[in-house]
């Protein structure tokens, strides 16, 4: 009878149950993380070696810049960056590919110059690496470009007991016209470019072609802003020089050329901005007796650069 009331008392006693772990299982477990986040995953392999190679650069010094990497596309574009010296990393070749007279130049030139990691790839990869482009089995891939600070061109000039001879461009977005004034600058002794991080040309390897390799030796500075740095230069005693249509001085006339000068060459349509025409110093015409109204910046910076050689002689 005792044994029949305890199995009709409603006490409960001791019972063998789940401890939470039903209820818990039902409530999920939250959105799915990304692939980049999944231990294990081919993405999160990726991200962490990306991570570890970029705590492996070294960092760079203070003003430096650098761009990112650049491909050049194709089998006539390789060949001809490869023949002006343009710098480059990698050079992808198509598996299986039709080689031709381009196809071997360019393998020729990778192996003459050294320091250029030949790999050969799936058409599919290299579709990818070019958004699609028609790279015609070969991809060559230019690293990044290292950029000086503007002081470094001014502290170059003082080393060599020289006095500074800078171009500064602004608004120029031609990288055709950057290698064209790198050009001039190196023939006629100059210390390096100016150009402004947003809105205008870099060192692309167009530039560098048409620099025909003397990119290699004048430096090209990038400037956060550019009337900033033209006043710092104001400051470290070099004379700003604009050119400009409507200029007050002619160039013949211009005897601050003959010190430390910085030439200032605008775009080819607006000319020199509102703020950077202000900061100069002079603003001088070029004498067009032929009645053209403007000239491009690359014309412009070498006659320019060609008269203040001739008085420095």
């Amino acid at each position: 009878m005792a044994a029949n009331n305890r199995r009709m008392s409603g006490k409960k006693g001791a019972q063998v149950g789940s401890g939470g772990q039903r209820r818990r299982g039902l409530e999920g477990k939250g959105p799915t993380p990304p692939a980049e986040m999944r231990k294990g995953h081919a993405k999160q392999r990726a991200a962490a070696a990306q991570a570890r190679r970029t705590q492996g650069r070294p960092q760079q010094r203070r003003g430096a810049g650098r761009t990112s990497s650049e491909l050049v596309v194709g089998r006539n574009p390789v060949v001809e960056a490869l023949r002006e010296g343009v710098p480059a990393s990698t050079l992808y070749v198509q598996q299986f590919i039709d080689s031709d007279e381009r196809v071997r130049e360019a393998l020729q030139l990778a192996a003459e110059r050294g320091g250029i990691n030949l790999m050969e790839a799936p058409r599919p990869e290299l579709d990818r690496m070019t958004g699609g482009l028609n790279h015609q089995g070969l991809v060559l891939q230019v690293p990044p470009y290292v950029y000086a600070h503007p002081e470094d061109l001014t502290a170059a000039a003082h080393d060599a007991g020289e006095d500074p001879l800078i171009v500064a461009l602004d608004g120029v977005t031609d990288p055709r016209n950057l290698g064209a004034v790198v050009r001039s600058v190196s023939a006629f002794g100059g210390h390096g470019v100016v150009v402004p991080e947003r809105r205008a040309a870099g060192m692309t390897a167009g530039a560098w072609k048409t620099s025909a390799g003397t990119a290699a030796r004048t430096p090209v500075a990038r400037a956060t802003n550019l009337t900033r740095a033209l006043e710092a230069y104001k400051k470290a005693g070099l004379v700003v020089v604009g050119l400009a249509a409507d200029g007050e001085a002619e160039l013949g006339d211009l005897e601050a050329l003959d010190g430390p000068v910085v030439i200032v060459v605008g775009s080819e349509g607006k000319g020199l901005s509102r703020l950077v025409g202000e900061t100069c110093d002079f603003r001088v015409r070029i004498p067009m007796p032929g009645g053209a109204e403007s000239l491009n910046a690359g014309v412009a910076a070498g006659i320019v650069l060609y008269e203040t050689a001739r008085r420095r002689a």
